[in-house]
């Protein structure tokens, strides 16, 4: 297999920009790196693009490894044929491969292998011969052999059946048609196990293509059959794939062993074939699913970790509960815990008077802006609380609901417990909320992936294979907002390319130990980081009272020199740029050529328009151009919900089949994929994505099922 054309073909890039992101990709550079510093190799190839090669080329490597496994395994049994050569170079995918090994396999006893044993396999060749002159019952006279256990003229053509069986099931050409087919015509089926009404209720009379299947249905039906609610099958047109195997195997010969091997040919498929077969494409339809909820989950938790920072604002966390009160946590505008308490405003303590009286006493005193309500247990309760108290309390302050998914895994994790010690589990959580609202990134950077809660099926993926995604998604985002190298925790540190946990845990200690970094430079002296670390991890790492005003940009150290003299080149300096005071570099620019200036700086164009871009705004934020939350200060109940109603909400949650927008009344509504867009939508993200401020109208309300429709408008 030519694994730059297949991967060029499929990702529909230049053999080129692949051969180039391969080279980078075995050098050891990561995707970040390369997406950023490498354009000019790559074609500039994005983080997502350089991320599907990556997985594809592991995939695609994975395939010619077991080739060359199989070719050696067939060759050292002295088997390995000219013809068989051809089928394996030919051979697109594991299975196909497999399907050419099967002959050669090592096998448990069989009703083949035992068949031959008692030396049966003459009389099959006799049978697929398909002489017309054949008597077939002599012929098997011949085969009994009461020592061996064959007692009789039709046990020896049973056993001769059986060979030819394993021999129509062990060809490859007849498996892959078998399997295209059930895929292409194959229907899936579900039905009922129990009568209770369940989740699984739409299904349990239920019928689709394969080939057909939305992912989340086919992981929903996947689920269903594995709690015992459902029972699942595939249904297929068997006698056209009986006709195919017994054309196959017969022609169109007519002979008094025709029937014998057209039976063994049925047998073949029913018995060997067909249970194998439909696990491998329900299997290949449960894979292409996973991997499309792991793209789902991947995207909504970019989106999620890139929510704008609410910056200069002090916060209260306010973690609901009932019998154990809420938890209360007010942090400074950088995010240090002030004051931390409990109190009772929910069922079944009820002191909403005192619990009044004591936040409206911290909001004062520590002059709290917003209240970051969690949307967990109690949230209801505490949003309707919060919002009757704020219309007593002169200070201006808002509330927002905020997703705590994930907060309880954080609060009793070990990093928690080293960040707080003296805190309680609860108020760790509280902790987390209030400064989910400062700066999404740095605080859900501390949990695991899977327990941040934006995903669809998450906990029915490979386990393995969901962490490399996610991570490598956390990886990318925090690279491209980047660290500054004298605030950042151990936690986002460790997901910057490049630098690993442990590197990070020494970046952490050589700050405490030197009081802070004065120049990026100084990363060198930190143990682990070499020039290969260094390069990697540099330009996504900020000193901002760093001398060297680059030291605060992307741009990196190895254009340091290109970047200065740009400036000369078009009459700045890094003065200019400290002060900002550099706004016509584009302009003077382009009266230069950028092209021209490209090749006088020994640089490629896209290396130029990146590092203007960071001259321009050095320390820049690229979340501070997205919008920012909605702040509320009352509250929308779901039973003040009417059709046709116009609301706007944020959208907190994507799935294949639509979106879920929070409006302010404690239960999201849904935006079905149907209901995104007056045209066709075939993915929910291509419309909105997890953050995104959008319009909606209420179509329908369900106060029993708590249920919202909605349309976005």
């Amino acid at each position: 297999m030519d694994i730059i054309k297949r991967l060029s073909d499929e990702l529909k890039i230049r053999p080129s920009q692949t051969e180039a992101a391969v080279r980078l990709l075995d050098e050891g550079n990561t995707v970040p790196f390369i997406a950023r510093y490498r354009k000019e190799a790559t074609g500039s190839l994005d983080d997502e693009a350089l991320r599907n090669l990556s997985e594809r080329l592991t995939a695609l490597r994975a395939i010619e490894e077991r080739r060359e496994d199989v070719r050696r395994l067939i060759s050292e049994q002295e088997k390995l044929t000219p013809e068989i050569e051809a089928a394996l170079n030919r051979a697109e995918s594991v299975a196909e491969i497999d399907d050419i090994y099967r002959p050669f396999r090592p096998k448990r006893r069989t009703r083949a292998s035992i068949a031959a044993e008692q030396g049966l396999a003459p009389l099959a060749e006799i049978l697929l011969k398909l002489e017309k002159n054949t008597d077939i019952f002599k012929a098997a006279e011949e085969f009994i052999n009461e020592e061996k256990g064959v007692l009789t003229a039709e046990a020896a053509l049973a056993g001769a059946r059986d060979i030819i069986a394993e021999k129509v099931s062990d060809t490859a050409e007849f498996r892959k048609w078998i399997r295209d087919f059930t895929f292409e015509n194959g229907l899936v089926v579900s039905k009922a196990k129990t009568t209770e009404d369940t989740v699984y209720s739409q299904y349990y009379e239920y019928a689709e293509p394969l080939s057909k299947i939305p992912p989340h249905r086919a992981l929903a039906i996947n689920r269903g059959e594995r709690e015992g609610v459902l029972s699942v099958k595939i249904e297929v047109d068997e006698e056209r794939i009986l006709s195919y195997l017994k054309e196959k195997m017969c022609g169109g010969a007519v002979s008094p062993s025709s029937n014998q091997v057209a039976e063994a040919a049925e047998d073949a498929y029913k018995r060997l074939i067909a249970p194998s077969v439909q696990n491998e494409v329900r299997g290949a339809v449960t894979e292409k699913a996973e991997a499309q909820a792991i793209d789902v989950f991947g995207e909504n938790l970019k989106n999620l970790l890139l929510q704008p920072p609410v910056r200069g604002r002090v916060v209260m966390g306010f973690d609901p509960a009932y019998r154990t009160g809420c938890k209360i946590a007010v942090v400074n505008d950088v995010g240090d815990v002030l004051i931390t308490t409990v109190v009772y405003p929910t069922p079944p303590q009820n002191k909403t008077e005192e619990a009044r009286r004591i936040l409206t006493n911290i909001i004062n005193t520590f002059k709290v802006d917003i209240i970051s309500i969690g949307n967990g247990t109690a949230s209801k309760e505490s949003e309707i609380f919060i919002a009757d108290m704020l219309k007593g309390i002169e200070r201006k302050v808002s509330y927002i609901m905020t997703s705590e998914a994930g907060a309880s895994v954080y609060s009793a994790s070990k990093l928690a417990s080293e960040e707080f010690p003296d805190f309680d589990v609860s108020l760790r959580s509280a902790v987390s909320i209030a400064r989910r609202l400062q700066d999404p990134l740095a605080e859900l950077v501390k949990i695991d992936p899977k327990a941040i809660g934006v995903g669809q099926y998450q906990h029915d993926m490979d386990p393995k294979q969901l962490s490399q995604s996610l991570n490598g998604v956390v990886e990318s985002c925090v690279s491209s907002v980047g660290a500054d190298l004298n605030t950042a925790s151990v936690s986002l540190l460790s997901h910057i390319a490049g630098i690993n946990a442990n590197i990070a845990k020494n970046i952490y200690d050589y700050r405490v130990s030197n009081s802070r970094f004065n120049k990026r430079s100084e990363l060198k002296k930190v143990k682990g980081i070499g020039e290969k670390v260094f390069l990697q991890c540099a330009g996504f790492l900020r000193v901002p009272e760093s001398r060297e005003v680059l030291d605060n940009t992307a741009v990196h150290p190895e254009s340091y020199e290109a970047a200065k003299n740009l400036l000369m080149l078009t009459g700045y300096t890094e003065e200019d740029v400290k002060n900002r005071r550099v706004n016509e570099l584009s302009e003077r620019v382009s009266k230069l050529g950028w092209a021209n200036v490209a090749q006088r700086l020994k640089i490629g164009e896209p290396t130029l328009r990146d590092i203007v871009s960071e001259l321009l705004k050095p320390g820049r934020d690229p979340r501070d151009e997205l919008p920012q939350p909605i702040l509320r200060t009352d509250i929308l109940d779901i039973n003040s919900l009417k059709p046709g109603m116009e609301l706007v909400g944020t959208v907190r949650n994507v799935a294949d089949f639509g979106a879920f927008v929070d409006i302010g009344v404690h239960q999201d509504g849904l935006v079905h994929i149907s209901k995104l867009s007056d045209k066709f939508v075939k993915r929910a993200m291509d419309v909105v994505s997890v953050g995104d401020i959008i319009k909606v109208r209420v179509l329908e309300v369900d106060t029993a099922k708590k249920r919202i429709s909605l349309q976005k408008i």
